[in-house]
């Protein structure tokens, strides 16, 4: 990930394999926008806690493909896949310096139990 001094952004280049995921994640701190530059992404993301009680939980997904871009808000857990049988490749753009970043199955499954 590049991290630009004194700028409050972050650049990062994601390279998928055939079939490859970035599992569902979120940014704590970070909105990131995802270009897709080579190959085709199935992406989305889940709300949360919306004001309107019947979009909650509502997952919003989307078949990217070169040139094509999707945001994921701050905070809201989100997932990249790759359907072709070709790798990927995507840059994301995140919206802090330090964006954070909180795997759900990791923070799900390898809890340590408070001593």
């Amino acid at each position: 990930m590049l991290q630009v001094p004194t700028s409050t952004i972050s650049l990062v280049r994601i390279d998928y394999a055939p079939y490859g995921l970035n599992p569902p994640h979120t940014h704590p701190r970070a909105t990131e926008v995802l270009v897709v530059v080579e190959g085709i992404l199935f992406v989305g993301f889940v709300t949360s806690n919306p004001a309107d009680p019947n979009v909650k939980n509502k997952l919003f997904t989307k078949s990217l493909y070169p040139g094509d871009v999707f945001v994921f808000p701050e905070g809201l857990i989100h997932f990249q896949f790759n359907v072709g049988k070709t790798n990927a490749v995507a840059f994301a753009g995140l919206s802090s310096q330090n964006p954070g970043v909180i795997t759900i199955a990791n923070a799900v499954f390898w809890i340590r139990p408070a001593n």
